[in-house]
């Protein structure tokens, strides 16, 4: 389990101030797997890929998920993420075994996992301040700006939570997701989305945008994906915000990175009571 992970493991353990003792949580890297070329250690050797979707040979993602589950109390079932706001129990997908079209989950189930898959997209991790729900999000922009995070911090209370605390893991960083005006407008009409969210104010959402050049016709910009996901978890009531400090794209060697290489694997964020 999680004790027997050594300094310098293929996972990630959330430093995350307040989690309740009867949590745990990780991430993965793209280091120490089976898989080959694309979906390598991003230095030669072979690499954890977790995605069944992105071209890797099936057998290396079969044994590179076995080697997850061995660190974690039941095997890991993953969602079929389509860039939506859709949030379903993960209690239930388990019992139906079949393939789930969702971007994010919950539970209030011991030892159920709330699992998702990235590779520049944001991981979202919560957990009830009292240890009694956790949840995890897929946040590409999209999900973002329609509500994935607001929806998942709704089932969250729908399930007793009352305090909610996030953690934001490993995703594209502020210096490096380049943007179209596309993109902040969406952020900026997102009330017409989700409208049960409290208004963010525009100039805030705006500071999350920096000015980059011009491609062709259409200005580009810098989008900080960490600063948007706060300033939405907010809006909802969740202030306790960690993590957030990681680029997939500026450290290659240890993340996959859709942004950079296209043709690439993926990391998973997992969490779960005990």
């Amino acid at each position: 389990m999680l004790e027997d992970l050594s300094p310098g493991s293929q996972f990630i353990i959330p430093d995350w101030p307040g989690l309740p003792s009867n949590i745990r949580a990780l991430v993965t890297t793209r280091a120490q797997g089976a898989s080959l070329g694309a979906y390598d250690d991003g230095q030669g050797g072979p690499g954890l890929n977790l995605g069944d979707h992105v071209g890797d040979a099936p057998e290396a993602v079969a044994l590179n998920r076995a080697i997850l589950n061995q660190f974690v109390p039941k095997p890991v079932i993953f969602l079929s993420q389509i860039h939506s706001t859709i949030v379903r129990d993960a209690a239930e997908i388990r019992l139906t075994q079949a393939s789930v079209e969702a971007d994010a989950s919950v539970t209030n189930a011991a030892h159920e996992m709330c699992a998702v898959l990235t590779a520049d997209c944001l991981p979202v991790l919560f957990a009830a301040a009292d240890g009694s729900v956790v949840a995890a999000a897929h946040a590409g922009w999209r999900g973002l700006a329609q509500g994935v995070l607001e929806n998942t911090v709704a089932a969250m209370r729908e399930k007793g939570a009352q305090e909610v605390i996030a953690w934001l893991g490993p995703a594209i960083g502020p210096s490096k997701f380049e943007v179209g005006e596309d993109v902040l407008l969406a952020f900026l009409t997102r009330a017409l989305c989700y409208p049960n969210t409290r208004e963010i104010e525009g100039d805030k959402l705006r500071a999350c945008f920096s000015q980059f050049g011009i491609n062709g016709a259409q200005k580009k910009m810098l989008a900080d994906i960490y600063e948007l996901a706060r300033l939405i978890l907010n809006s909802v009531g969740v202030t306790q915000v960690a993590g957030g400090l990681e680029c997939t794209v500026s450290d290659a060697q240890r993340f996959y990175s859709y942004r950079l290489d296209r043709q690439t694997g993926r990391m998973a964020s997992l969490i779960w009571r005990e």
